[in-house]
């Protein structure tokens, strides 16, 4: 097969100490996979805006030959220069896994659910908080219990559980007098999937798998990285095609679609432009890290030529 270049765009600071499972497992199976995949901090590139496109990246202040693909990592911590670095290389013929505007999109869950909506697809009722607060609207809109959410976000952070009116009350006098400009949302609480949810893993337009996370005891985010435990989960026609309608209208290449139990159906929570996967290959022995470069492959025309 073709050796393939490719840039991983991954930072090192205070969120990212320790290299993820995923950025791990995709590492080494692109050596064996005969491709050339680098670990690049977005930190580390310069751009310029020029006509001579394909020399206006620098890395470590050197110019540097582009890669034939970049896979950023960065998800929901995607900061406007990482995207600024994506765009730039977009628009000189990189392909993204996922693109700047699908990571823009999901990394902003309001904004996200919006879209959602317009497609009619069944989500919470969201709303975006105003101050000051006007609890008795939330209370008749939204009800109680209430999740809180900051605006982007991802692995359970940044998300709460208000069980009464003056739980929300308080919150939001707190977030008030020391942010007035913080972006919160408000999400009606679903309760039959309290500790509990779904993460469906797609690629390239195909649904690899399916698991069940559930909330460590006395916690109601059922998140893997926060102590959750995680099963296999049948999937059925429904979990399939909700998952790849958000995934296609969002354009996700490669995505971590949350759904809710909603009863005897689902509701979708968010879309993940970074997914782990550990608890998918663990689960269901799938190697998607594999799965992943083979795809890559067949979108860059690449696969079975020598």
């Amino acid at each position: 097969m073709v050796e393939m270049e490719g840039w991983l765009l991954y930072k090192e600071d205070s969120k990212f100490l320790k290299k993820s499972y995923a950025v791990t497992r995709l590492m080494e199976t692109a050596e064996k996979e005969g491709i050339n995949l680098k670990i690049i901090s977005p930190k580390d590139i310069d751009i310029t805006v020029t006509w001579e496109n394909r020399k206006s990246v620098y890395l470590k202040g050197e110019p540097v030959k582009l890669p034939d693909f970049i896979i950023p990592r960065m998800g929901a911590y995607t900061t406007y220069f990482d995207l600024a670095v994506i765009r730039h290389l977009e628009r000189l013929g990189v392909r993204s896994y996922n693109t700047s505007e699908s990571i823009e999109i999901v990394k902003d869950k309001l904004y996200s659910h919006q879209i959602l909506a317009e497609y009619n697809m069944p989500v919470p009722k969201t709303m975006l908080v105003k101050f000051p607060v006007d609890i008795e609207f939330i209370e008749k809109n939204l009800g109680f219990p209430v999740i809180v959410k900051t605006l982007s976000g991802s692995q359970g952070v940044g998300v709460f559980l208000c069980e009464t009116k003056k739980n929300l009350a308080d919150m939001m006098q707190l977030v008030e007098s020391t942010n007035i400009n913080a972006n919160i949302i408000l999400q009606e609480f679903i309760k039959s999937s309290k500790g509990r949810d779904l993460r469906v893993f797609t690629l390239g337009g195909r649904v690899l798998g399916c698991v069940e996370r559930i909330a460590k005891e006395g916690d109601f985010k059922a998140n893997f990285s926060q102590g959750g435990e995680v099963r296999a989960f049948e999937l059925t026609p429904e979990i399939e095609w909700l998952a790849l309608e958000v995934s296609r209208a969002f354009n996700l290449d490669i995505a971590g679609i949350d759904l809710l139990f909603d009863g005897s159906h689902f509701k979708v929570c968010e879309a993940n432009s970074a997914p782990g996967f550990e608890t998918i290959e663990q689960c269901l022995e799938i190697d998607v890290a594999k799965e992943i470069f083979h795809f890559l492959r067949v979108r860059l025309g690449l696969f079975g030529k020598k």
